[in-house]
């Protein structure tokens, strides 16, 4: 099995870029197959079709191709920025038409969908890589972290998945190579503690 990555920013040259990269290679270093996706550089189409509503599977190839491996998949990775405390729209349209009821998670029999989910996502384990323009206590004090309720509550644990480790990385506009380089490590050390080398 593999852990899928899901990249979700538009510049090539962004620090999102390099927290992927350095995620997907220390992966592999431990051994682990990657199913690496920049949801920009494919193209995904966010926008989910009516004729997608209420079905188990998409007909689009790509979307059906990231359902089977976020299925089977040993561990996620989630990269993206914050942008008005959401992920990028591409991305909420990927949980949107990937995530979905038969993939992600079922309700019991007889329930029609105002029950308690049961999730079905296999990764025990997940990763939420942020970056955000704004000062941790000024994100806390003003906006409350919307991110950290969002991946934990509404959408991993949603889906079955009981260890979440976040981390934010901030300011990075204003960031020197120093700190992008120190950062980097931190993603490196966290990818190998969730995530650690095969024996």
């Amino acid at each position: 099995m593999a852990v899928s990555i899901i990249l979700a920013h538009p510049n090539k040259a962004s620090f999102n870029h390099a927290i992927a990269q350095t995620a997907a290679s220390t992966l592999r270093r431990n051994g682990y197959a990657v199913n690496f996706h920049d949801l920009y550089d494919e193209k995904f189409d966010p926008l989910m079709p009516t004729a997608e509503l209420g079905k188990d599977l998409s007909t689009d190839p790509l979307v059906r191709q990231h359902c089977e491996e976020i299925a089977s998949a040993e561990g996620i990775i989630i990269v993206h920025p914050n942008w008005w405390g959401q992920p990028p729209a591409i991305l909420k349209g990927w949980i949107d038409r990937v995530l979905r009821q038969g993939i992600a998670y079922e309700f019991r029999a007889g329930d029609n969908g105002e029950g308690v989910p049961v999730g079905l996502l296999k990764a025990q384990s997940a990763i939420v890589f942020n970056t955000s323009n704004t000062p941790a206590d000024r994100e806390m004090q003003a906006f409350g972290d919307p991110l950290d309720n969002l991946w934990k509550r509404c959408v991993l644990e949603f889906c079955g998945v009981k260890h979440v480790h976040r981390t934010n990385y901030s300011v990075v506009i204003i960031s020197t190579l120093p700190q992008r380089q120190m950062w980097l490590a931190d993603v490196a050390e966290t990818v190998n503690r969730i995530y650690p080398r095969r024996v």
